[in-house]
């Protein structure tokens, strides 16, 4: 069988999810994430940092692997769901509601964001999970009538969700959460109207 079709071995799959875990943990709790290092996940994980470079490669990797576990139950729900952030759901209630998902997201997960979008890996618009949120946007602003350039529309919309653009105003400009997701969420109605 080639390499690449092989199953992960149990132990190489439970290390994994150990990993994540340690992780998980870890970036949730500390007050500055790009200061967790590889030896310290792996530490928390009970693992050699050899397994932590095998299973992700690099630290931008093991990032995106945590980044994805944590999105993906909001990705199927937006991609699958029922209203409002499922298809066939008017695009004036679903533009609001998958920012408000993404911003809630960002809030939720500020520490692994902030990493993951400061890792270099080329920021965030490089990102897989990027391109599918923009490509959810961009589907449900070309069905607003009137509206051209939905392809701009859904970068300008998402660039309010930005990581570094969350922290900044909920962090040092002290901006409450409730204030922050209604004046997104009054912003993108506005673009649909």
């Amino acid at each position: 069988m080639p390499e690449s079709e092989r199953r992960p071995r149990k132990d190489a799959e439970r290390n994994r999810q150990a990993v994540l875990a340690a992780a998980d943990a870890l970036f949730a709790s500390a007050e500055h994430p790009e200061e967790l290092t590889m030896a310290d996940i792996a530490t928390a994980a009970g693992v050699g940092k050899g397994t932590l470079f095998r299973a992700f490669g690099d630290r931008a990797g093991l990032l995106r692997a945590l980044y994805e576990a944590r999105l993906e139950p909001l990705r199927q729900r937006a991609e699958a769901g029922p209203p409002p952030l499922g298809p066939g759901t008017p695009p004036q209630e679903r533009v609001p509601a998958l920012l408000d998902a993404i911003l809630c997201f960002k809030l939720d997960n500020r520490g692994l964001a902030l990493a993951l979008e400061e890792s270099g890996e080329g920021g965030p618009y490089q990102a897989e999970h990027y391109d599918r949120w923009h490509a959810l946007l961009r589907s449900a602003l070309a069905e607003v009538p009137g509206l051209t350039g939905a392809e701009f529309a859904a970068h300008a919309l998402l660039a309010a969700t930005r990581a570094d653009l969350v922290e900044r105003l909920t962090g040092r400009d002290g901006v409450p959460r409730d204030t922050l997701r209604a004046e997104l969420g009054a912003y993108a109605k506005r673009v649909t109207a």
